[in-house]
């Protein structure tokens, strides 16, 4: 049964191409493996700020405002990201920003009490421009050196591996957090980053910028311009920004907090609700992302949706949720990869960076947005009702593609 499986694995390995991806481009490989260093030390820390929240005593729209943090910078740095991206030299540049992340997670040891969650913000808010920076600089990179389906596969990569950090590193992070406490996640994280930022300095590439006399702000205008009249890719930002209805954080943490705590302990409840989540997420995309095209996209938004749904149904008991929230994550990978890939294909490469940035901004917005509501409607309505509300929100969005679609 275990060779069985094995093989099984190989197959869908071999036939996605990614060992053929990784063979002919070194630089996927090394940016692979410091993304697998760097997003799982990271799920340390979000467990033990959601942790550390509940230990204070926070309120659920508190909860909402602090995980609206962790999106909002890259909603106010994505004009003036895009621009530097698309200036300066790509490797300082996340050199730098990896840097600021790892300063920033070793002063979430500071963070004593309730009365310094203003600071916490400020430090998540800080790192999470970092992360915003480096994520768009990644993708923008990636567009340069590849397109069409290796792209599309490489987008791929990038979702498997956040997602299978974020299901090891969510799980293993909510029991260090249950025996050892927030402070022993923030060190590890902090350890595990310096590796990543080691890892990272040893990476020989060279990608010249793509525009480096222009002015600053006359760069940032341009880029606007060029997503203001260029129709396809401003419906495929707005598409994207689908995804971000899927923004759960607050969400789960509210059910931990309110409903699961008298199951299980509020650390793992967390984690293991992500875990499940980041599973279904990791695994996908290995057995969807082949039948999806242009053509049959709403389908799986219309699933997303649907899945949702069963989920707000069944969240009165834990176990049976776990099995609702594995559904909901199937499609998300796919449907974030291959939205993102639509967008870097039909971008002219002079304006990538900066249009990357854009729609990051916009798929943060959607985050913040999604968070938001979460936090205002807990106080007014319950939970189940809210994660309804929310797959609906998807099959409007199937709706939405199948009207640009012939524009696509």
């Amino acid at each position: 049964m275990k060779v069985h499986f094995q093989l099984c694995i190989k197959r869908f390995w071999y036939k996605l191409n990614y060992r053929k991806l990784f063979a002919e481009h070194k630089i996927i490989r090394d940016l692979s493996l410091v993304q697998f260093i760097a997003y799982f030390g990271a799920w340390f820390s979000n467990v033990a700020i959601y942790t550390m929240l509940v230990d204070f005593g926070s309120t659920e729209f508190a909860i909402s405002i602090v995980t609206a943090m962790h999106f909002l910078p890259a909603v106010i740095i994505a004009p003036i990201s895009g621009a530097i991206i698309d200036r300066v030299k790509i490797k300082p540049l996340m050199l730098s920003l990896l840097a600021t992340e790892l300063v920033m997670t070793i002063l979430f040891l500071t963070i004593d009490n309730k009365s310094e969650i203003w600071l916490l913000m400020i430090l998540i808010f800080i790192r999470m421009s970092a992360a915003s920076m480096f994520f768009s600089t990644e993708m923008s990179l990636l567009a340069k050196l590849l397109n069409g389906k290796p792209l599309q596969m490489a987008n791929e990569i990038h979702s498997i591996i956040w997602s299978f950090t974020y299901a090891v590193g969510m799980a293993i992070s909510g029991f260090i957090v249950n025996w050892y406490g927030v402070k022993t996640a923030f060190i590890l994280d902090a350890l595990i980053f310096t590796i990543a930022l080691i890892v990272f300095i040893r990476i020989d590439f060279v990608v010249k910028a793509s525009i480096a006399t222009d002015k600053f702000f006359e760069l940032i205008k341009d880029g606007f311009r060029y997503i203001k009249n260029d129709k396809i890719i401003l419906h495929l930002i707005f598409l994207h920004s689908s995804v971000g209805l899927t923004s759960f954080d607050a969400l789960i943490t509210i059910l931990a907090k309110n409903e699961y705590k008298y199951v299980i302990s509020v650390p793992l409840a967390i984690g293991i609700s992500n875990a499940v989540r980041a599973v279904a997420l990791m695994f996908g995309p290995i057995f969807i992302s082949k039948y999806v095209t242009k053509q049959n996209l709403h389908y799986l938004l219309i699933f997303q949706g649907i899945a949702i749904i069963l989920w707000g149904l069944m969240q009165d008991n834990f176990y049976v949720s776990l099995i609702a929230l594995f559904i909901v994550g199937l499609s998300t990978t796919t449907l974030w990869s291959f939205t993102y890939a639509l967008l870097q294909d039909k971008c002219d490469e002079k304006y990538i960076g900066r249009v990357i940035s854009y729609n990051d901004m916009f798929f943060m917005l959607s985050c913040i947005v999604t968070t938001l509501f979460i936090g205002l409607m807990a106080s007014l309505t319950s939970i189940d009702i809210i994660t309804i509300l929310l797959g609906l929100g998807f099959l409007a969005f199937a709706f939405y593609y199948t009207r640009i679609l012939k524009w696509i």
